[in-house]
Order: structure tokens, then C-alpha cells, then sequence
């Protein structure tokens, strides 16, 4: 709802700057805020509201956030056991079992929220025998973490040049 408002206000604004009238509900909107009383019980509303969404807007921005932490699958008998495992933590596990597959030189693993992202140098072997490789052992090392929303995993394996 609040997108369709901002998107209607843009347009309108969009139109005012090239030339066109107003909105007739943005003029309503004007005359009304304008014509009101300060002390009017829905101006007065109206600011409680917008001071409310303001403060909830402070208090997000300064929170700590969970995105570093991807959460863990909970044992099937205790649905309120909650754990969480670090994203870059989880990128170690990864890249030490890709640097494990034969003909991997270097491995870079990235892990987000939805995709990990793996980048292998390969230095013998065919580079697409050594993605399949990487992205079986990938996966298997995924399922093993046992995160609550596994992501799919992007694999790159390129011959390395030096």
C-alpha cells in the first residue's frame, strides 16, 4: 500500500515538473493541510502516527540485524530450539571441502543468504569434470550444515592461467 502511494506521488510530481497540473487529490491534500488548524484532532493524529513511524525507523536502523547468521534446522521434537551459524564460518567449511576435490588449486567461497557463490582456479584435470566435482561436494557439505533454508549453490571453475 505504501508503495502504491509513493508510486502515485512520484508520478504526479514527475508530471507537475514537466508541466501538467496538479493531482486533484494532491490539491485536496494541500488546501486541507493548509486551511486546518494545528490543533485539530486529525492533524494532531496524523503527526502521532508520523512521529510513531519515525521513532519504529530509529530503532530498526540502530538494532543489531541477524544477516551475518543463517539459521539452522531445528530437531524435529523441539520446534523452539533456535541456532544459527555465521555466515563466514560456513564459507570456511565450504571453501576446506572444495580445496579437498582433485585438481582444485584455489578456491574462493562466498556464502549470502539465498545463493553461494564459488569461484575454483583449476590447475589439472578438465574444468568441467572439476565443477561437477566441486558442485557434488558443495552440496553435500550444504546438506551437512543443515541450514533451515539451504541456498542454491553457483559454481565457477576456471583454468588457471599462471
Amino acid at each position: 500500500m505504501i508503495l502504491v502511494a509513493a508510486v502515485a506521488t512520484l508520478v504526479d510530481v514527475v508530471a507537475v515538473r514537466a508541466g501538467r497540473p496538479a493531482a486533484a487529490w494532491r490539491r485536496h491534500l494541500a488546501d486541507e493541510l493548509a486551511t486546518r488548524p494545528v490543533d485539530d484532532v486529525w492533524m494532531l493524529t496524523g503527526a502521532a502516527v508520523a512521529a510513531a513511524v519515525g521513532v519504529w525507523l530509529i530503532v530498526l536502523a540502530l538494532t543489531p540485524g541477524q544477516r551475518r547468521w543463517l539459521p539452522l534446522r531445528s530437531p524435529a521434537g523441539c520446534p523452539r530450539l533456535r541456532a544459527f551459524v555465521d555466515r563466514n564460518s560456513a564459507a570456511v567449511l565450504l571453501r576446506d571441502a572444495a580445496m579437498r576435490v582433485p585438481g582444485v588449486g584455489a578456491a574462493h567461497v562466498l556464502v549470502g543468504r539465498h545463493r553461494i557463490k564459488a569461484r575454483a582456479d583449476v590447475r589439472f584435470r578438465d574444468p568441467r569434470q572439476v565443477k561437477d566435482d566441486l558442485t557434488a561436494v558443495l552440496d553435500e557439505e550444504r546438506d551437512r550444515l543443515a541450514l533451515a533454508r539451504p541456498p542454491r549453490i553457483a559454481v565457477r571453475a576456471r583454468r588457471r592461467t599462471r
